[in-house]
């Protein structure tokens, strides 16, 4: 009798079913980038198996449910749900990274049971990663939010739609009559579509405001209003696998963008060279020709290393612009390695990852890598931290390029506003700084607070609206390469939910704003983008030089190394059981190496509280002797840390005796 495995929360096993045809086993040699599955014994004896203890926790596990032939390998959440012909099936796009993979979406009675992979060779060939596939759990869960609710004398009462719009029309036009419109700010994820975007910005613009972003977990906008165009990854996304030399800057590469991550891993087969500069250091499920883990601080200093090496190796001169900056520079070796990577390649790349777009040196970063990419006659790109990371660009959901031209996101929390709009954004897991932002919606006269789940909010917010996920409205994610994809709702609106673009749009005509008669979505769009063709608006180049050195030093103290969890990027991830139940979802600990371990006082198994910007986080701590000197990587967007400062910067840490954290 061949028993069932329990390969983790996402995959079934019927072991009985099995033929023993290996697709699963070489899947993971093959395309994931590492061996989970193993067959051993022989003949009928033969039997698939994971490693000792070991469950699947590659962020590709779930497309060996799609490569079983004889169904040995199911979907765990997906299990006794439903008959494959009680479903229908409709097309859409993920809203999660930003690649906007092409999904499948399977329904039953008004319920999406299931998600498989849509066919798209140009972005996501015939895979999906597990964030795709299993985050409709997500959609259903019990936190979803199904009525309109305004908090009255401090308590929370559902209410009818035309009461909690007027009522919300009725407060803006007080806080901008007493205050002023610069008063009024609004805050949205990059998860939200183009047309929610582009109706918010018209909406905020509308009443005199232009404090609207959709960048809240960035901290460096120096950048903003010099750019040429909207960053985006600046070639195909098919083209990645024709590369042959790549630098990537800060980034988890294989948890941000598992299906990039894959077609890198297939172009280092082919001898394509693969360089990081990162502040910590990770299996990167392929071969890495040469590393640079530093300090967030250094970032920057490392780069700036391998651009003078690179004007050396390539024995041109450094760009005027960059004489001042690089004049003081000393090459260490690894910038040395790298340089001479790059500079041998026919066909390189240059990108900067989710931790680069949110350091805060972001804008020079920037600089450094387009002045690199220069030098080599490389390409030079972003890999897009979510759906609309390109269309929010596009969508003008920032203030600037627009009329009037104001507030950041970090300016709007950092100088609290007398009201916000908050379009699916959960201040405490979403942004930044979350200490900062809740402090700032608590101290505002209004928060509306436009999400598919209640949340945090309850505690800050003064009416919270019920809008639909992306399954539930039609809408448009332009992805990390520019393609634009617009998709329909797949399944009627839960409750009394709606989409946010005609919550919006209602919104705007009970404000009286002119321009907000829009019948569907696709008026948006097209209003929005014009004949859909973006192509000229996608530009990297920053307007402006680099004026002074980057010298890599910072203050005394432990510094804090902060990256977005895989499965804590977003609202409907954050909801999705089976998700939570992985590795990659297991509560955050507070990293370091051993010499800082040690010097510290801890011990194996202790815990540590950790102190920032007035706020704490009691977590475990752990031995990681590949970070950096005198750093601490504790994650962010989760609800352990979420009442610790900025994501980078730094902090305190403090052993908590046992007897102590047994109590708390």
């Amino acid at each position: 009798m061949v028993t069932d495995k329990n390969l983790g929360s996402l995959i079934a096993t019927d072991m009985t079913r099995c033929i023993h045809c290996t697709r699963c086993v070489r899947f993971g040699q093959e395309i994931a980038g590492i061996m989970e599955l193993g067959m051993i014994g022989r003949g009928e004896h033969a039997e698939i198996i994971t490693f000792v203890g070991k469950t699947v926790d590659s962020q590709l596990s779930g497309n060996v449910i799609d490569l079983c032939p004889v169904g040995a390998l199911t979907s765990k959440p997906f299990r006794f749900t439903a008959r494959t012909w009680e479903l229908t099936r409709k097309a859409s796009v993920s809203p999660h990274c930003g690649l906007g993979s092409n999904l499948t979406v399977q329904i039953k009675q008004n319920r999406v049971m299931r998600v498989l992979p849509r066919e798209n060779e140009a972005i996501n060939e015939c895979w999906l990663s597990d964030k795709d596939r299993f985050s409709y759990e997500g959609l259903n869960s019990e936190q979803r939010l199904v009525k309109p609710m305004l908090k009255r004398g401090g308590a929370w009462r559902e209410a009818e739609w035309q009461a909690a719009l007027e009522c919300i029309a009725g407060e803006l036009k007080r806080v901008k009559e007493q205050h002023g419109a610069a008063a009024i700010g609004a805050l949205a994820t990059p998860h939200q579509t183009l047309e929610e975007l582009y109706l918010l910005a018209k909406l905020t613009r509308g009443l005199g405001s232009g404090n609207v972003d959709f960048r809240p977990r960035q901290s460096d906008f120096s950048a903003d209003g010099r750019t040429a165009g909207a960053p985006w990854l600046g070639m195909k996304i098919a083209e990645l696998g024709k590369l042959d030399r790549v630098l990537v800057i800060g980034s988890a590469l294989t948890k941000d963008h598992p299906l990039i991550a894959h077609r890198l891993r297939q172009a280092a087969k082919r001898g394509m060279q693969l360089n990081l500069i990162n502040p910590f250091d990770g299996d990167l499920l392929m071969p890495v020709a040469n590393r640079a883990i530093v300090a967030p601080s250094a970032v920057g200093g490392m780069l700036a290393q391998v651009v003078k090496a690179a004007a050396q190796a390539k024995a041109v001169a450094v760009p005027e612009s960059l004489r001042g900056a690089l004049e003081r520079v000393t090459v260490s070796e690894e910038a040395q390695r790298i340089a001479a990577s790059l500079a041998s390649g026919k066909n390189a790349a240059v990108f900067l990852g989710n931790l680069a777009q949110h350091h805060p040196q972001a804008a020079r970063l920037h600089a450094f890598a387009q002045e690199l990419a220069g030098l080599l006659g490389a390409k030079f790109g972003f890999l897009g931290e979510a759906a609309n990371s390109v269309g929010g660009y596009l969508a003008g959901a920032v203030p600037f390029g627009g009329t009037p031209a104001s507030m950041s996101a970090a300016q709007m929390l950092s100088q609290p506003r007398k009201a916000y709009l908050l379009l699916g954004v959960e201040a405490e897991l979403d942004t930044h700084d979350p200490q900062q932002a809740v402090a700032a919606m608590k101290s505002a006269e209004l928060v509306v607070a436009l999400s598919p789940y209640q949340h945090r909010a309850l505690e800050y917010a003064h009416v919270l609206l019920p809008i639909a996920p992306f399954t539930e409205t039609a809408g448009t994610f332009v992805n990390t390469e520019g393609t634009v994809q617009s998709f329909q709702g797949v399944v009627r609106p839960l409750g009394e939910t709606r989409p946010a673009w005609k919550v919006l749009r209602v919104l705007g005509n009970l404000l009286g704003l002119e321009g907000f008669d829009y019948d569907s979505a696709e008026e948006i769009r097209r209003e929005a983008l014009g004949s859909g063709d973006v192509s000229a608006e996608l530009d990297n180049r920053l307007r402006f030089a680099v004026l002074d050195s980057i010298s890599g030093t910072r203050d005394s103290g432990l510094e804090r190394i902060a990256e977005v969890p895989l499965y804590a990027a977003d609202a409907i991830v954050r909801r999705a059981r089976a998700l939570q139940q992985t590795r990659d979802a297991r509560p955050p600990v507070a990293s370091m190496n051993r010499t800082l371990f040690e010097r510290l006082g801890l011990r194996d198994g202790d815990r540590v509280r950790v102190r920032q910007g007035g706020g704490e986080a009691l977590v475990f701590a752990a031995v990681d002797d590949r970070l950096p000197a005198d750093c601490i990587r504790l994650a962010a967007a989760r609800p352990e840390t979420a009442m610790l400062g900025g994501m980078f910067g730094e902090l305190s840490v403090q052993r908590v005796p046992a007897q102590q954290w047994m109590v708390v």
